[in-house]
């Protein structure tokens, strides 16, 4: 015997076997639970492929939703030979009573504690058998991003259950790029409708419009009744309930009054979904003969029936494998025996291991559908159905499940198809919003009724046709100002608002710093000419880009006159001497392959040099006289020819431009050009010029400086770095273009280096950002766009159509391949022709040392060389001739 009177073994299979049942009885669903376990166990008790002759005994205590009442009857029940205990029903009491579980290792399964924190390598006897709200606030993510909203408003109970759902509605919208922007906590328990106004007035204030309720039933219900008599169940609010008010309107039958329906009209409402089968709508059938149709059934008494049978499928596993039911006393407890609370007399399930794996393992169909748990313990298939409440019913417009998303398709339907999470598969139903209203709601208002949005203005003191202030007023004018106030002519609601002057006009501010007030809060947006760059996206959201820009380098230029030495121009040195030097080389190849067999290239030395030079010289004007006789010279002079024409061709191009166009001239070709040097570069006071020069390009500070003005960029360039000015000016192309069309000796020289444009700028995650980007690519799309911009930015440019910068002149590079082509040709054709000459030399070298009876000297045999270099090839073969017939006599 225990210290407590039970036996410590029993039969393996016996007679009764005891379960325990800890939830609220006067709860929703409690009420429904009760009655959906007891049938369990009727119906349990009813079947003899279960348990087999053993009777399951359910023992049911009321918690009254109180962790304290929740603690002691679960200690009661370690007291008792009770094995496993159903619940506990509230996450409040999960968390006060599982130290219990795990120390006395009597599995706990709960079918209503859904609080996504109790994890089960902290509570491993905590088995739980409904869906957790990690599931159910996913979903809710994923319709706050399906509706395109960036911000919602929770209101949730201040307790483990409300403040642990909520961590997880923060981590799901994070995941989707969306966030909470505001949470109003309503405390536990009884609450005064003062409270709930107090909290309901501060989210009135708010910027978001979309508002998520998690809570219980009673705090529920008031926060919608207060909501209602606010003002804001109406249009422009979104009210998402999660699954505590679908189980309250499915048990209640018929529905809520009027007046509580009337106070949700339009509201969504998450519901654990249930998949439809035969044996839910008998039980269905089976529950309204029960209670009579008082009493609904919704997903926690169907999750309740499950647990039941899962209790007993597990036991009769548990047996089959041989387990008895045994207890053991605890030894820590032991040493509290002179303790008046008799905790000593708590027992350990020895089983309780063995009963807890089979539980797990556990895969059978119920009413809720498959039973089965995953690797991490938590239901398989977790999915919710989404209603919309419309007069006195309930329409659903969807489903979520964890496998597909959204989809308008019961989820197990789509259990047997590849999972497809893509935007374009993501579909719900219409819904009717609160207001009666079928159009989406923006999700969010301005956060201040009556108090103007503060536009940061930057007050310039240069290139004021981009912003500026009117002297004595409040008014700005300019190309940004246009497009910003014709944009917000473009929105759907009304934007108040009042542009602040930063600076003090007599030097452009800093727009850095002007971006940087936006998140401390002095400024809620930014108008200007501002540059999109990485280290400003990073502390505020701007618009689509208004205006291309990017960074370019302006410098001076001079005229440069023909002279008497303009047609050297075209080419560059080393092309010249490159070409100088094919001239004279295919002429030498040519002469070597011809002159054997052609006359036109024999005779004296001081003629065959003069005829190698007119030759090459001849073919620059395709007048050469001599006539190639060898294939080989043929091919050689076809591919040098080719070679002329292209260089007679580029070279009359370019000298016809140098000699018809104005040409200017500036050593700096680009920013290559400044970052190889050391001379002084100007940039616009403010611009983020300076930050890219020095930061992203190492250019060392000291070598840049900062001006004011057109009229300071055009004294330092014209002064010259010798005389203090700068070598260049590094800008954004619109200032650029704008100095460019009253500035006539300056120029912008190679390529715009960064891409990058102007915005307007919001707050990080401002759903202005998004409006207005709409807006601007609308004014773009209808033209209104560019004639903002010719309005301010068209001007009378100077003449440049018969003028340009030099450009390079044509080097060796963009000719090297032709020249490889021609010396590859010349040294093949000179290398079959030596392989002919010295095969001849061979043969000749031999017919004479026949002849001679006896070796040739080396100064016979150098002589015998040249003589068939220098022969023509017909004497050749006429001399040859006698020696092959003596040879043939002899």
């Amino acid at each position: 015997m225990l210290s407590n009177g039970l036996t410590a073994n029993v039969s393996a299979r016996p007679a009764v076997v005891k379960v325990g049942a800890i939830f609220a009885l006067d709860s929703t669903i409690g009420r429904v639970a009760k009655i959906a376990i007891e049938e369990a166990v009727k119906d349990v008790n009813s079947n003899s492929s279960v348990l087999r002759g053993t009777k399951l005994v359910v023992k049911i205590r009321n918690s009254k939703c109180s962790g304290f009442l929740g603690l002691g009857e679960a200690l009661q029940f370690m007291e008792t030979d009770i094995i496993a205990v159903i619940g506990p029903q509230s996450s409040v009491v999960a968390n006060t009573i599982l130290d219990v579980a795990n120390e006395l290792k009597t599995p706990f399964l709960s079918f209503a504690a859904t609080d996504p924190t109790i994890s089960s390598l902290q509570y491993p006897y905590f088995i739980r058998t409904t869906q957790s709200d990690r599931h159910q606030m996913t979903a809710i993510a994923e319709i706050v991003e399906y509706y395109g909203w960036k911000q919602v408003i929770v209101i949730f109970v201040d307790d483990d259950y409300g403040r642990n759902g909520l961590s997880a509605l923060d981590d799901a919208l994070a995941a989707k790029l969306c966030r909470v922007s505001y949470k109003a906590g309503i405390p536990p328990g009884d609450v005064h409708r003062s409270v709930i106004m107090d909290i309901l007035v501060q989210v009135v204030l708010m910027e978001s419009r979309v508002i998520i309720l998690h809570t219980y039933p009673a705090a529920g219900f008031l926060v919608f009744s207060v909501a209602r008599y606010l003002g804001m169940m109406g249009d422009g609010y979104v009210w998402i309930a999660t699954d505590w008010l679908s189980s309250v309107l499915d048990s209640s039958s018929p529905l809520s009054s009027q007046t509580v329906m009337d106070n949700m009209q339009g509201v969504l409402v998450l519901r654990q979904h249930t998949p439809d089968s035969e044996s839910k709508r008998a039980f269905s059938a089976r529950w309204n003969k029960l209670t009579g149709g008082s009493l609904g059934l919704n997903s926690y008494a169907l999750y309740a029936y499950d647990t039941v049978w899962l209790v007993a499928h597990a036991i009769d596993s548990f047996f089959n494998q041989g387990g008895v039911i045994s207890f053991s006393n605890s030894s820590k407890l032991q040493s509290l025996e002179t303790s008046k609370l008799h905790l000593e007399a708590m027992v350990i399930f020895d089983g309780g291991p063995l009963l807890k794996k089979n539980i797990l393992q556990s895969d059978f169909v119920g009413l809720t559908g498959p039973v089965k748990f995953s690797p991490d313990r938590s239901i398989v298939a977790p999915a919710y159905d989404i209603i919309n409440i419309i007069g006195t019913g309930l329409h659903q417009i969807g489903y979520w499940s964890n496998y597909s998303g959204l989809s308008t398709v019961p989820p197990e339907t789509l259990y047997s198809r590849p999972p497809n999470r893509s935007s374009a598969n993501q579909r719900l139903y219409g819904v009717i919003w609160p207001g009666k209203t079928v159009r989406k709601p923006r999700g969010w208002v301005f956060p201040y009724h009556g108090k103007q949005l503060r536009i940061g203005v930057p007050n310039r003191f240069s290139y004021k046709e981009f912003v500026s202030q009117v002297p004595g007023t409040n008014i700005f004018k300019g190309f940004c100002i246009d497009v910003f106030t014709a944009a917000v002519n473009l929105l759907p609601y009304a934007v108040p608002y009042q542009f602040i002057p930063h600076g003090d006009g007599h030097e452009n501010p800093s727009y850095t710093e002007i971006v940087n007030l936006i998140s401390t809060g002095l400024f809620d947006g930014v108008v200007g000419d501002i540059a999109i760059v990485t280290n400003r996206t990073k502390i505020v959201d701007f618009t689509q880009p208004f205006a291309a820009s990017g960074l370019v380098v302006l410098v001076p230029i001079k005229e440069l006159n023909t002279g008497a030495w303009a047609f050297l121009r075209p080419f560059s040195p080393a092309l010249w001497g490159i070409t100088a030097a094919f001239f004279l080389f295919v002429g030498i190849v040519v002469w070597v392959l011809e002159h054997r067999i052609n006359d036109e290239f024999r005779g004296p030395p001081k003629k065959q040099l003069i005829t190698v030079l007119w030759f090459s010289l001849s073919t620059l004007f395709f007048s050469h006289e001599e006539k190639p006789m060898s294939s080989l010279g043929r091919i050689v002079l076809i591919i040098w020819l080719f070679v002329v024409l292209i260089i007679n061709s580029s070279y009359t191009a370019g000298l016809t431009s140098i000699l018809t166009v104005q040409q200017l001239f500036s050593p700096i070709k680009g920013i290559e050009s400044l970052i190889d040097g050391d001379k002084p570069i100007g940039y616009q006071v403010g611009s983020y010029a300076e930050y890219y020069l020095t930061k992203e390009i190492g250019i060392p500070i000291s070598r840049l400086k900062a001006l004011g003005s057109p009229e300071e960029y055009a004294t330092a360039l014209q002064k010259g770095p010798r005389k203090g000015g700068v070598t260049a000016v590094v800008d954004e192309r619109p200032y650029v273009e704008l100095f460019l069309s009253s500035q006539c000796k300056f120029r912008i020289v190679g390529q715009e280096f960064t891409k990058s444009g102007w915005g307007f700028a919001f707050p990080r995650d401002s759903p202005l950002a998004v409006d207005f980007s709409t807006a601007i690519l609308t004014l773009s799309e209808n033209g209104d766009l560019q004639r903002i911009h010719d309005k301010w930015l068209t001007k009378n440019l100077c003449t440049t159509d018969n003028t340009e910068i030099e450009s390079n002149r044509l080097q060796l590079s963009s000719f090297w391949g032709l020249f490889l082509i021609c010396g590859i040709v010349c040294f093949v054709a000179f290398v079959i022709y030596l392989w002919q000459i010295i095969h001849k030399y061979r043969e000749a070298v031999s017919v004479e040392s026949a002849s001679d009876g006896q070796g040739t000297s080396r100064s016979k045999r150098l002589q015998t060389l040249i003589t068939l270099i220098d022969e023509k090839k017909d004497q050749s073969r006429e001399k040859d001739l006698p020696r092959n017939s003596e040879m043939r006599q002899s």
